[in-house]
């Protein structure tokens, strides 16, 4: 298979794994390869002891402890998990689903099939510009009758951060059990206290620089008995999802969470913040018709930067851009659906301001040359679209 040469600024749709994560991963191939269900030899207890050691390794990231940790096929399949498995074993009269405007399409997708077929009524919470969430207004739409609530840590395409501490406190006095999905949320803002602020966290492996194919759902331990599971069988993990775990997948997601407890994360974050910075500011100077769609950057992901091109169309220019540079005009997961999005609607943006945004996202291997070279790549297919 050849390789694209080009630029790669599309890291919040997915992460290349890093070489560390791995080297980390390859002797659970085909050396260490035990069922880590086997529980009658010692290759199964290697590999029961390496699941055990990456969920430690994800709890680690969060502030929970190892045996709250779910380790499923993403962060849909852990966001699917969280709602329909606490609404099925829903107390009578809890029947209201809360979730922020801007949730990512599973979310979305998941509490509209239970409002369509399971009697449940869903109600957005409304975000403000920026995509945060008005908590004076959240607070308003509380009651009794509220089953769940569902807020993203840090948004997929405009990069919002919640004040999930916050969020977290309000519900917890109301006795209101909060589902984030935080899949963005590890290489954006520290979590390691996440787990105090919320019940159910979900994480995804290839938006952290681990394995596509693998996530994990954090459920607080007196929560797990009103989780009921999506995936029947042998009764691994508790119960809660069986079927026999990927022995190097989880190792992988593991190794990546390691990495991001690193005390460099920090200087990382700093560092991708200022190369998406330049990449605006560069734009702007070069004279590209360009505004920043979403929240300040001390409430945005430090790698995203989501772009409306005044009287451009965003698939003209991503498409003139290929192979050159890589970037996206909103969430991977919704590939092929003819909408606007629903996040830059939610914030106020029209559908032709819509149709003329991209998100650039940068990350952890992203070189200063290549925000220079992508800088160039867009002025001049820019240009292009212009004479034609």
């Amino acid at each position: 298979m050849s390789e694209i040469n080009s630029i790669y600024a599309d890291y919040q749709a997915t992460t290349p794994v890093d070489p560390r994560v791995i080297k980390s991963m390859k002797p659970f191939w085909n050396e260490s390869f035990g069922n880590p269900h086997s529980s009658n030899h010692a290759r199964g207890w290697q590999a029961e002891q390496a699941v055990r050691d990456a969920a430690a390794s994800v709890a680690g990231l969060i502030g929970a402890d190892s045996d709250e940790i779910i380790f499923t096929s993403g962060a849909t399949e852990a966001n699917n998990l969280a709602i329909l498995g606490l609404a099925r074993r829903a107390l009578p009269g809890r029947n209201r689903i809360l979730i922020s405007a801007i949730e990512h399409k599973c979310v979305l997708a998941t509490a509209r099939s239970l409002a369509a077929r399971e009697g449940f009524i869903v109600e957005q919470i409304a975000v403000d510009g920026g995509g945060l969430v008005n908590l004076d207004s959240l607070e308003k739409q509380l009651d009794g009758n509220v089953l769940l609530v569902s807020i993203m840590a840090v948004n997929n395409e405009i990069g919002s951060i919640q004040d999930v501490a916050a969020i977290g406190t309000i519900l917890a006095s109301c006795d209101i059990p909060f589902h984030c999905d935080a899949a963005q949320a590890p290489c954006a803002m520290d979590i390691s206290t996440i787990a105090s602020f919320a019940d159910l966290v979900s994480l995804s492996g290839h938006k952290i620089y681990g394995p596509q194919g693998i996530g994990a759902l954090f459920i607080r331990r007196e929560f797990q008995e009103r989780i009921e599971p999506l995936i029947y069988g042998g009764g691994q993990q508790g119960g809660l999802r069986s079927g026999t775990v990927p022995l190097p997948l989880c190792v992988g997601i593991g190794a990546a969470a390691q990495l991001l407890v690193d005390n460099s994360v920090r200087g990382e974050r700093d560092r991708i913040a200022r190369q998406r910075d330049r990449f605006v500011e560069l734009l702007r100077l070069g004279g590209a018709p360009v505004a920043t769609n979403g929240p300040v950057t001390s409430h945005r992901h430090p790698g995203n930067a989501n772009l409306h091109f005044n009287g451009f169309d965003a698939q003209d220019i991503l498409g003139a851009l290929q192979p050159r540079l890589a970037a996206a005009t909103g969430a991977a997961c919704t590939t092929g659906i003819p909408e606007p999005s629903h996040v830059l609607r939610a914030i106020g943006l029209s559908a032709a301001e819509c149709d003329a945004s991209i998100r650039f996202s940068f990350g952890r291997f992203t070189s200063d040359e290549e925000i220079n070279v992508a800088v160039e790549v867009v002025m001049k297919v820019l240009d292009v679209l212009n004479e034609s």
